[in-house]
């Protein structure tokens, strides 16, 4: 009977060990499980809904609800412009569309700078800034850098031309920078910035200030027109450019020959008899 009740005794210690060994592994589990989960939810990171584009948009495209769809985008990493409100990014009047300015591809957020405000037409009205005006000037494969000129590009732009009579000194023909960075806003009929290849352009047009325009509109009519094209990242400041003939050659300036001065001889004539006689008299002025 001892034997029996000692042999029960021993049994019980053993599933009593065991139920408290189990039950430590399970706590254990549970606080890895929950300070495994604490870390992840500390890593998740903020978002918000961020407009974006379901297909390759291009230069005046009508934006619909159809090209956009909302992804989850990282709260502090928001692109400047970006729409996150669908009643914002579209009107409920159908005739305050907005159109596409800029190429976006497909999932690239929609931004304000890339399209036009409701209603604005895709125009080249829409890219100009308050007190520029669009003036077009004629380039050929020589002028017009080859043909790689874009919307969107910045040049400076040298008049080569004859001083002509009307202006004392004149050396022939001359060539001055008169206009620098000034920016593209169309290539021939071309005003978006997806342009693929080389295009041979006939006209171009800059976005100017009127006085530009004025100096633009003079030195095309009296003279010929080459542009340059700025580095993406050049924002350096051109200095006064101007290269005549003798210039180019390393000639220097036409030294003239000093003109020699004659002394000024003051006289007063006189009759004696019938003779006329000049004496010399001091100068008085």
């Amino acid at each position: 009977m001892r034997a029996v009740f000692g042999l029960v005794l021993i049994v019980g210690i053993a599933l009593a060990g065991g139920a408290v060994m189990m039950a430590r592994n399970y706590i254990e589990a549970y606080q890895a499980e929950l300070a495994r989960e604490r870390s992840a939810r500390a890593q998740i990171v903020p978002t918000v809904e961020v407009f974006v584009a379901t297909r390759p948009l291009r230069y005046g495209e009508r934006l619909t609800a159809e090209d956009v769809r909302a992804v989850r985008w990282p709260e502090e990493a928001v692109p400047e412009g970006a729409f996150t409100d669908a009643s914002t990014l579209f009107s409920d009047d159908p005739e305050d569309s907005r159109f596409i300015l800029r190429a976006m591809e497909t999932d690239e957020a929609i931004m304000a700078m890339k399209v036009t405000k409701p209603g604005e037409d895709a125009g080249l009205t829409s890219q100009l800034d308050r007190g520029m005006r669009a003036f077009a000037i004629r380039v050929d494969v020589a002028s017009g850098v080859s043909g790689f000129l874009r919307p969107g590009d910045r040049v400076d732009v040298y008049w080569t031309g004859s001083m002509g009579a009307a202006v004392e000194g004149a050396r022939g023909e001359v060539t001055r920078l008169i206009e620098t960075s000034i920016q593209l806003v169309a290539v021939d009929q071309i005003a978006g910035g997806d342009v693929t290849g080389a295009t041979i352009a006939r006209t171009v047009t800059v976005a100017a200030r009127p006085e530009q325009v004025a100096a633009l509109a003079q030195a095309q009519n009296t003279g010929r027109l080459s542009l340059a094209l700025v580095g993406a990242e050049d924002d350096t400041i051109a200095a006064a450019v101007e290269v005549d003939q003798r210039k180019l050659l390393g000639l220097g300036e036409i030294q003239i020959a000093p003109q020699e001065i004659e002394e000024k001889v003051c006289t007063i004539r006189t009759r004696r008899g019938a003779e006329v006689v000049d004496i010399p008299i001091p100068c008085t002025n």
